[in-house]
């Protein structure tokens, strides 16, 4: 069921809405500015109606707050509201609102642009979500991991939680594909990509394919070395997996992996630490494959 998120301070007005909408939506009723923000931020909706005229935080400061929050800046808002001048609807537009519903509000209205706007969001994320998954392997692709990472940093940074990066590659698969073609290499980036689903499963995990042989990971809450150990016990059950190999390289297909863990801090920038983990994935390369390179807590490099 869609969940939609009713912001209002008057608590006889979003019963009436919760009333008109219930049977087809899950509802959350937040009575200020603030307290919608924050739960707009944590969980998942498919629309907002708010309230124009609140103490504090009034609507248009919400929707302000909303579309400068890259989580929710997605998120369509109806404004409720009795300001029935061309500049406040103009001023409401201006600031991302979807629609107006003017008070008195009427049921059948309230359904008929409720349904129209959740449809519209429905349709919008699952043509996003097709855009940004990788054709050969169903996971995310680039653009769902820049992304991803850009609001998942700035989460991260507010609440100074462990971050942890990891780049992965593929060994010699320029000799594998050599060797016994591309439609092979692709069932091997394939079940790579497989394995990574499988082994990362939480709601704070995420992969993502970086492109050709390549994918990265993200962690959120690990310290550095759980974060660690889970990625070196993923590579050695891809290498469990026993693809064969070029002999001339190696026995069986491996990845090598490099990764990085922080607990960022304002200013921290996730391009820097993007490059700290990607320099480890060069030294796990350079120290002869098949291996995780780890830039631990300690300000150390592990192997």
């Amino acid at each position: 069921m869609e969940k939609i998120l009713i912001v209002d301070d008057s608590i006889v007005q979003a019963a009436q809405l919760r009333s008109i909408l219930e049977v087809d939506y899950e509802i959350t009723i937040a009575q200020t500015g603030e307290e919608g923000l924050h739960y707009a931020s944590s969980e998942d909706f498919s629309l907002i109606l708010l309230d124009v005229v609140m103490p504090g935080m009034d609507g248009f400061m919400l929707l302000k707050r909303l579309q400068e929050e890259i989580i929710t800046r997605s998120i369509p808002v109806i404004l409720i509201t009795s300001l029935s001048d061309i500049e406040n609807e103009q001023r409401g537009f201006t600031l991302g609102a979807v629609d107006y519903i003017a008070k008195p509000f009427h049921p059948i209205i309230v359904q008929a642009r409720v349904n129209t706007h959740v449809k519209l969001y429905r349709y919008r994320k699952q043509v996003e979500q097709q855009s940004m998954t990788d054709q050969l392997t169903g996971i995310a692709n680039r653009r769902w991991y820049d992304r991803y990472s850009a609001s998942k940093w700035e989460e991260i940074v507010r609440l100074r939680l462990p971050f942890s990066i990891c780049m992965i590659d593929i060994d010699y698969f320029k000799v594998y594909n050599d060797t016994f073609g591309h439609p092979a290499g692709d069932k091997v980036i394939t079940a790579v990509a497989d394995m990574l689903s499988a082994r990362l499963q939480r709601a704070t995990d995420f992969v993502a394919r970086y492109g050709g042989e390549e994918f990265v990971v993200i962690l959120v809450g690990d310290n550095a070395r759980n974060a660690f150990e889970h990625m070196k016990q993923i590579k050695q059950q891809i290498e469990d997996l026993c693809i064969p190999h070029d002999p001339s390289v190696s026995k069986w297909v491996t990845v090598s992996a490099g990764g990085v863990t922080i607990t960022p801090k304002k200013g921290d920038q996730y391009s820097t630490y993007l490059k700290i983990a990607d320099t480890m994935l060069y030294d796990a390369k350079r120290y002869g494959r098949n291996q995780v390179v780890w830039f631990g807590d300690d300000m150390k490099q592990w192997r």
